[in-house]
């Protein structure tokens, strides 16, 4: 496209454009943000005000302890677990929601350990994640292994014969790059291992099947493209193959919580897990963050992946030819795959050494992305809500930026908690 009315015209045209009104977005568009960072966390669904508000003043304020039958506050789990295994490819009953990513994984890596081989070697990328690195690694620890970080053209030369568990993330949060979930399980299988997915940044994103790709294990969280609000509850799904087997085997989770015996309220004081998928739920849910990830999670099954997905694509190669066309000779190095079909819904391009202060100059003109270390500034595109003319502006404002120099501005510099 070249000129802004084009993308105004291909707006007007666009079938997804009605999903943009099932968000909060008045303030944001009359403060004329431009909000690029749903992979780190979604824009807030007006049914979310609506329905939290009910949550608290109706069935907590006046339904109180008896919600939990009436409201059905006790099936949330598995009622939000079937709508995102939907969008994951997973059956029904297959997904439980609880915890947290971080939580979750170490289920996962408890129960994949269980399964699999006594080999000493949990292999993940080195730009995996920090906090999935950090979890596999004490992990790792506990059991006897030794977590193996390796570049990403290394993954299928360390599935060897020392190989138990191979723990990638599906889209990597810096680079965007998305890996052959097929393929690579495959390959993991060939080799004796067993794979856990991180779905963090496919989930509600990109077309994702479990089945068919033969997965073992996958978590993933509610905050960022499920648009499940600021900490919103995490999910996990195993294989059927696996849950059939715990189920024959009595096998129990390292947190084997309440909510995961199979009575819970019998009381018993002795821990008897639940049968499937259940068993990997801990504590209580937490109902007002449950409330606001179901709506979010049903923002997204208003639409088929398919058609999120080419929506998806084109946004995001618009937002590279834009950035390569208009800031050439400004030190912006594209790092995202350029083929569509390696890369998630976001876009990264990297600036040696000046990366925080250019995004934080972006931000200030409204366009809304983050950084990431130590020279990644990242945009996501959720098309839900973005638009084409979204995407001319911000690249408009980021070329005001770098002409103009603002970024230099000292203010730029300095850090802050969250980036």
């Amino acid at each position: 496209m070249s000129s802004r009315d084009e993308c105004l015209a291909r707006d007007a045209r666009d079938p997804l454009a009605p999903l943009r009104h099932q968000f909060a977005l008045d303030r944001v568009d009359a403060e004329g943000v431009i909000y690029l960072d749903g992979n780190s966390l979604g824009v807030l669904p007006r049914s979310a005000i609506d329905r939290i508000a009910s949550v608290v003043s109706d069935e907590w304020g006046s339904g109180l302890i008896r919600s939990w039958n009436t409201a059905g506050w006790i099936t949330l789990s598995q009622r939000i677990g079937d709508k995102i295994g939907a969008l994951i490819g997973a059956r029904p009953g297959e997904v439980a929601v609880a915890d947290s990513t971080s939580v979750n994984l170490f289920k996962a890596l408890s129960a994949a350990s269980w399964a699999g081989s006594d080999r000493p070697h949990v292999i993940s990328e080195r730009t995996n994640f920090p906090t999935d690195l950090y979890i596999a690694d004490t992990f790792a620890r506990e059991h006897g292994k030794s977590l193996i970080l390796v570049e990403e053209d290394e993954i299928r030369s360390q599935l060897d014969d020392r190989a138990a568990i191979l723990m990638l993330t599906h889209v990597n949060y810096r680079t965007g790059r998305m890996h052959a979930m097929r393929e690579l399980t495959r390959a993991a299988h060939d080799a004796g291992a067993l794979v856990v997915w991180d779905l963090a940044h496919s989930a509600g994103a990109v077309p994702v099947d479990l089945h068919d790709a033969d997965a073992d294990l996958a978590i993933g969280c509610g905050y960022k493209y499920l648009n499940g609000g600021p900490g919103a509850p995490a999910f996990i799904w195993a294989h059927p193959r696996l849950t059939a087997r715990m189920d024959r085997e009595n096998w129990r989770p390292p947190l084997s919580g309440w909510l995961g015996h199979a009575q819970p309220f019998a009381f018993d004081p002795y821990y008897e897990p639940a049968s499937g998928i259940q068993r990997f739920v801990c504590g209580t849910p937490p109902v007002l963050s449950m409330a606001a990830l179901e709506c979010g999670v049903d923002t997204v099954a208003a639409v088929s992946m398919s058609a999120l997905r080419e929506k998806s694509i084109a946004l995001t190669e618009l937002f590279i030819a834009l950035v390569e066309d208009r800031l050439t000779g400004h030190g912006f190095t594209l790092v995202t795959p350029r083929q569509s079909d390696q890369r998630g819904s976001q876009v990264s391009f990297a600036h040696v050494g000046d990366g925080y202060a250019i995004m934080q100059a972006v931000i200030a003109r409204g366009v809304v992305g983050d950084f990431r270390a130590p020279d990644i500034l990242r945009f996501g595109f959720t098309p839900l809500y973005t638009r084409f003319v979204d995407v001319w502006d911000a690249v408009e404002r980021l070329s005001q930026v770098m002409t103009s120099g603002e970024w230099r501005d000292q203010r730029f510099s300095i850090r802050a908690a969250v980036t």
